[in-house]
């Protein structure tokens, strides 16, 4: 099962980051758990310093931007 984590405070593009995020992860028929992280410290320890941001088991894979679900199934795999 992958972890899908979503680092942001819940704005318009945090939003839609999950919903493509979804998406992708539906697309591809693999099981996920989706977490909102909104707390700063959190967000921080990533070393993240711009929102919205996609985390992947882990792994930061995009920060800043939201891309669309067929450029986040690449990020997946």
């Amino acid at each position: 099962m992958k972890k899908l984590q979503i680092l942001g405070p819940g704005c318009p593009k945090c939003h839609k980051l999950a919903e493509n995020a979804e998406a992708a992860a539906k697309a591809l028929g693999i099981e996920y758990q989706l977490e909102k992280v909104a707390e700063i410290d959190k967000i921080m320890a990533f070393g993240v310093m711009m929102t919205p941001a996609l985390v992947v088991d882990g792994v930061v894979k995009c920060v800043g931007k939201v891309p669309d679900a067929e450029a986040i199934k690449s990020m997946l795999r």
